[in-house]
């Protein structure tokens, strides 16, 4: 018991014109035992902005928390919509001030000074805007082929299903990724959840 105990995942986000896609495998593990099939990883810390969570799983959950109340109180105080820059240094700052915490966090959406956003905090506390990220155990398989199939001028069709892809196929190959597949896309006008089960993954 006393062994450190590896936990996996597969988190992606990818911008297009207008928004950001968000997905994320639903497998919690714990070493070669899986304790939840069903996880939901994709996490709102406000109206239209959302986090992906790798790590441990009370560690980026406390961050997700911590920062959704900061964030919203921040914005509130200051009478405008909160920024996803706002919540992206939020993150790193915990996770760059507490080494203890082992948490690799996207957080992206929509907010009207960026436009859609995408930030990826790594372990350590980097911070990071990209147009696409991706994090968890999963990710070292298909990095490789996002940097293949990936175009900027990629219509949106072609960057959900690319996003789906990329978690089917680490899903695929990926042991501590798994169960079904969380996706939403973030525009100006909300959120759209998609669900997609595993027997269609």
């Amino acid at each position: 018991m006393s062994e450190y105990e590896m936990t996996g995942t597969t988190i992606v986000a990818m911008k297009f014109d207008g928004g950001v896609i968000m997905a994320a495998d639903s497998r919690t593990s714990m070493g070669a035992y899986v304790m939840n099939r069903v996880t939901n990883k994709l996490t709102k810390l406000s109206p239209r902005i959302y986090c992906c969570r790798s790590g441990r799983s009370s560690h980026t959950q406390i961050i997700a928390e911590y920062t959704s109340s900061k964030t919203n109180l921040f914005a509130y105080s200051n009478e405008r919509e909160p920024l996803v820059r706002d919540a992206a240094n939020l993150v790193r700052a915990l996770v760059y001030y507490n080494p203890m915490l082992t948490a690799s966090i996207i957080v992206a959406g929509y907010d009207e000074e960026e436009k859609g956003s995408i930030y990826s905090v790594n372990l350590g506390g980097t911070l990071l805007k990209r147009e696409w990220a991706m994090g968890g155990s999963g990710s070292i398989f298909i990095y490789g082929y996002c940097d293949s199939m990936y175009r900027s001028d990629m219509s949106f069709d072609e960057k959900f299903e690319l996003t789906k892809k990329l978690v089917q196929l680490a899903i695929n190959r990926d042991n501590s990724s798994g169960g079904c597949i969380r996706m939403a896309v973030i525009r100006k006008e909300g959120v759209e959840n998609i669900f997609i089960p595993g027997n269609e993954v």
